[in-house]
């Protein structure tokens, strides 16, 4: 494992094309006190979360089903990860205890393709990307999976929110302008700014500490 890589490994399932991250020291993969690191792998033979310790020790499965489970986030006190499932026969936003118990679907919606969470620095709120308005676009719920709330509202992609540290600001990367650019805009969807602007693909913003 390397933690300063990010691959385009690509996989279909049942219409919807999704394509996993590996793990990077950054936007929750590394918990609050650094001392774990979650991941996935395929190491038996599906997408499966994983944490370890950060001298790569202690390596343990958190998830165990035939679904693929993928794209770890630790919440900011370590007690928790959100991360996404297909186990629901479509891609869901799921949460579980660290040690891997209690996991829960937060989002619930069968029609529709919802990855990419980012908890918000208070661990209050998720951001995520969803198509359930036939688009991808960035959503916001409360970290129970209430209130889910759509932020932008583009006939383009936008996918991959990242939370500003002080939770003012969300990141995210869109195809608005034919394409893949980096923006930011505020918590709350209004004033989206593109801050790259060039005719190169931009993609996967992650916030500093």
């Amino acid at each position: 494992m390397y933690l300063h890589s990010r691959s385009s490994r690509h996989f279909h399932f049942l219409g919807f094309s999704y394509t996993p991250m590996c793990p990077i020291i950054a936007d929750g993969l590394q918990s609050g006190d650094g001392s774990r690191i979650a991941f996935f792998s395929r190491r038996d033979s599906n997408w499966e979360i994983y944490v370890m310790n950060a001298d790569g020790s202690g390596e343990t499965r958190l998830t165990t089903n035939s679904a693929h489970e993928v794209d770890p986030s630790w919440s900011p006190d370590g007690t928790r990860i959100v991360f996404t499932s297909s186990r629901d026969m479509n891609f869901e936003i799921y949460v579980m205890n660290a040690d891997g118990t209690v996991q829960t679907n937060l989002t619930k919606y069968p029609e529709a393709a919802d990855s990419r969470a980012s908890w918000s620095p208070d661990g209050s709120r998720i951001a995520f990307s969803s198509d359930r308005d036939r688009n991808f676009n960035i959503y916001v719920m409360n970290a129970d999976g209430t209130d889910q709330t759509r932020l932008t509202d583009d006939p383009a992609q936008d996918s991959e929110p990242s939370w500003s540290p002080d939770g003012n600001k969300i990141t995210f990367h869109s195809r608005r302008d034919g394409n893949l650019e980096i923006y930011v805009m505020n918590a709350d969807g209004t004033n989206p700014i593109d801050l790259t602007n060039n005719s190169a693909v931009d993609q996967n913003p992650f916030w500093s500490p």
